[in-house]
């Protein structure tokens, strides 16, 4: 990258109770040069900001349409109930929706929670949003049954929260919009995905290596190729044609053989 050229960078949007942190870390460590800025939705805007493109991708709460938008499931929370800390529900370790019958259970406009009939006795008004229903939660006015992630995000020292075991479930997903599916989108989704750095999806793959040509063994003079053997002087020696030793030295005065016979 020239220092004229200006670095791409990638938005990611997130609802309440989403946590980015751990993928934004990562992202920074591995792609430094491309900055990630974070956009905080809300529940019911978050699929506009993204068909609108104010963000590349998002983190956000099933169902998804998918006639535009393509999303990767990531993972499910638990459903709890919100009450103030003396309440009686709070000394139970787990409720079910047939416990809080009851109840006044407020519904706030901006719910995750997707209901085919809403537990305990509805409220005279809907709170407009999820923090103002904590604040009625905290006055005694009612209890309000959320997904986990936002409790912890609304903590109050004065209320509690316990599981509730037969309610809906909220699913978080990664979402992006179909026909933008480019390479920073890719390379988040890997990075959610768990894939890594070595990874070698997205790159070209490496050639194969030539294999190395295994050298022959050298062979001998005894065999029967013609080639000589060099002595340790430098030597060569070899086959005498006359069928002695070429290399051998002849006996005192020159001959050799057997003696021969006097007359």
């Amino acid at each position: 990258m020239t220092g004229s050229e200006v670095p791409h960078s990638f938005r990611l949007a997130y609802v309440p109770g989403v946590t980015p942190s751990k993928w934004v870390r990562i992202w920074n460590e591995r792609l430094p040069d491309v900055p990630l800025t974070l956009v905080a939705v809300s529940p019911g805007e978050a699929f506009g900001v993204l068909r609108e493109g104010g963000a590349d991708a998002g983190f956000v709460r099933l169902p998804v349409d998918r006639t535009d938008l393509s999303a990767i499931p990531l993972y499910t929370e638990t459903t709890v109930v919100v009450v103030p800390k003396d309440h009686l529900v709070a000394a139970a370790e787990e409720v079910s929706t047939e416990d809080l019958a009851d109840e006044i259970v407020l519904h706030p406009l901006d719910d995750t929670l997707v209901w085919e009939q809403l537990p305990g006795r509805p409220a005279i008004e809907r709170p407009a949003t999820t923090a103002d229903a904590i604040e009625l939660v905290a006055a005694g006015i009612g209890v309000l049954v959320v997904p986990q992630s936002l409790a912890r995000l609304h903590h109050r020292k004065d209320l509690t929260y316990r599981p509730v075991s037969d309610a809906p479930e909220s699913r978080v997903a990664l979402s992006w919009p179909q026909e933008e599916t480019t390479d920073l989108v890719e390379e988040f989704i890997g990075i959610v995905r768990g894939r890594t750095v070595n990874s070698t999806r997205g790159r070209p793959p490496t050639p194969p290596q030539p294999k190395a040509k295994r050298k022959r063994p050298e062979t001998g003079s005894g065999s029967g190729s013609g080639a000589q053997k060099k002595t340790t002087s430098g030597k060569a020696t070899g086959k005498n044609p006359r069928g002695g030793s070429g290399g051998a030295k002849a006996a005192k005065g020159g001959k050799s053989g057997k003696p021969r016979r006097r007359p």
